[in-house]
């Protein structure tokens, strides 16, 4: 008989509780009855006994929760990626859609409705389109398009596909076709993945806000054609798509419904003015780049922080031609005036309560001598808005991630830590037990895989049921991930998350151990509440 041996001990000397903390261990015991295994318990431990004969041994981990071990994270929480000081940091800059503007989400379905109109008005595409709507939820922001196959798929952080979420259209795509269509395996080597913009040869990451509707415009097209036998050319269609996408911002349709209905589309327009109106206070220089024109800028502006917006910006820039601004140096400054109409001036000074238009981030630098670690700048693009700063001049960067608030709360649910708790547990279990071959113990082993699969399959789920979360695959962290780790200092929900922490106040991010340094460490689900059974037994491995 089979049978694994939990055991667990209050850490806390004044209470038997477990919010106090656990200490976990478990013996696998091969070859003995249940009271075999319980003559092995730790001396003066509370102990349980489960048996691989249990159907649903993931009742145990209720028990092992404590209570409240869910709602830790913090939505509104600045998290860090590199220690950086707020102390340090003299000059903010800003970028603004999706920065300091929020928008709500019918601001999708707007673009997604005038976009399928372009294709079918202007492109000639199937009126039959028309019959598509908006799918809020159905795409997540960091997926993969490979434009050659058709498929929108979501990549882990060392160029695999996570199966189960490549989809051809509007319905996915069976594991084995993809791993047929990418030669035998899930990887998609390095010449064919995006660049450093997020474009590559074949293959396209959608990394901004603005790609939800684009993404689902995309799969609704190509489900439409495939359903009803329309032969149809990869990259014309992609092409075609992306040119009707463009074409709602550039032609500032978008624009225009937003400035007409500022209430409805704006979300937390008084919030930045508490966060602009405090560092200025504090005696911080404000700045602003964005690839936005002026008027639509000056109205939202206007709406969230008041008539007198631009008395707290030292430097305001439009229409930049990010991430173009910060590599070309060939763009001079142009000025504006107050009503946004073009100066002829030679730009040989930047003044305050001035606009400028396009310009370049050296000539940036060479007037105002803002450089290295004392300027922050925030953006939720992390190819346009961060990655340059960061890697190339040395700023400080804050990536805001809406989506993160979603994700938080997500995570606190009592759904998702009993889930996630029962994996790892499994995932040890399989590790150490995979020594034993004889038939019972395969057998066990085959189902503990197929249980461990149905539960990130359910942790999944609860994110997006089509792609997951936009952090994580299933156990390793996103493409998305590793591009926001590599170029963000700090990462937030939203900029108002700034009101939480002092003007001074320093970012330390969470010491977390590398795979050869496990054994060592507690294996945290949160701060100090408990550790997965396995890892302590671990420790005694030789």
């Amino acid at each position: 008989m089979l049978c694994v041996y939990f055991a667990f001990t209050p850490r806390c000397k004044r209470s038997n509780t477990l919010s106090c903390g656990l200490l976990l261990n478990f013996i696998m015991c091969r070859g003995h009855t249940g009271a075999d295994c319980a003559s092995r318990q730790i001396p003066g431990a509370a102990s349980m006994m489960l048996s691989v004969s249990l159907t649903s041994p993931l009742s145990l981990v209720l028990d092992l929760l404590p209570p409240g071990v869910c709602n830790l994270l913090n939505p509104a929480a600045i998290y860090a990626n590199n220690e950086i000081s707020l102390g340090d940091v003299e000059i903010y800059g800003f970028d603004y859609d999706y920065t300091l503007a929020q928008y709500s989400n019918l601001l999708h379905s707007m673009i997604f409705n005038t976009a399928r109109d372009i294709l079918i008005e202007q492109f000639k595409y199937p009126e039959g389109l028309g019959k598509y709507d908006y799918i809020p939820g159905f795409a997540i922001r960091g997926l993969h398009y490979d434009v050659q196959k058709s498929l929108l798929m979501k990549i882990d952080a060392f160029h695999y596909v996570q199966l189960g979420t490549a989809y051809r259209g509007l319905k996915p795509v069976p594991d084995e076709e993809v791993i047929e269509l990418y030669g035998g395996t899930q990887h998609i080597p390095l010449y064919q993945m995006s660049d450093f913009y997020g474009k590559g040869p074949s293959l396209k990451q959608f990394m901004d806000i603005f790609s939800l509707p684009e993404m689902t415009l995309l799969s609704s097209v190509i489900d439409y054609f495939i359903t009803h036998g329309i032969e149809f050319d990869q990259v014309h269609l992609y092409k075609d798509i992306s040119d009707a996408i463009r074409d709602v911002h550039v032609k500032g349709v978008m624009y225009k419904w937003i400035e007409k209905d500022m209430e409805q589309y704006i979300l937390h327009g008084d919030e930045i003015y508490a966060v602009l109106n405090r560092l200025v206070n504090h005696k911080k220089k404000l700045f602003l780049i964005t690839n936005s024109p002026f008027s639509f800028v000056d109205k939202g502006m206007k709406h969230m922080v008041g008539k007198n917006w631009r008395d707290l910006f030292d430097m305001v820039i439009v229409q930049a031609d990010k991430p173009n601004f910060f590599t070309d140096r060939r763009k001079p400054f142009r000025k504006l005036d107050d009503k946004g109409s073009l100066q002829w001036d030679k730009i040989n000074q930047l003044e305050k309560g001035k606009i400028y238009k396009e310009g370049n981030l050296f000539d940036f630098l060479r007037l105002t001598g803002w450089r290295g670690s004392k300027v922050l700048y925030f953006g939720d693009h992390l190819y346009s808005d961060l990655a340059d700063l960061m890697l190339r001049h040395g700023w400080r960067t804050g990536a805001i991630v809406p989506e993160l608030e979603t994700e938080i709360r997500i995570i606190n649910t009592e759904q998702y830590m009993h889930s996630l708790t029962w994996q790892q547990a499994l995932t040890g279990l399989l590790e150490r037990m995979q020594m034993y071959q004889d038939a019972e113990s395969k057998q066990v082993l085959l189902e503990w895989m197929k249980e461990r699969q149905e539960i990130r399959s359910l942790t999944k789920n609860l994110f997006n049921p089509q792609f997951g979360s936009i952090f994580r695959t299933f156990h390793n962290p996103t493409y998305f991930s590793r591009r926001l780790v590599r170029f963000s200092d700090i990462y937030m929900a939203s900029i108002s998350c700034l009101l939480n922490y002092d003007v001074n106040f320093t970012f330390y991010p969470r010491r977390t151990p590398l795979q050869h340094e496990a054994p060592l460490w507690m294996d945290q689900l949160c701060t100090g509440c408990m550790k997965t059974p396995f890892l302590e037994e671990m420790v005694h491995i030789r």
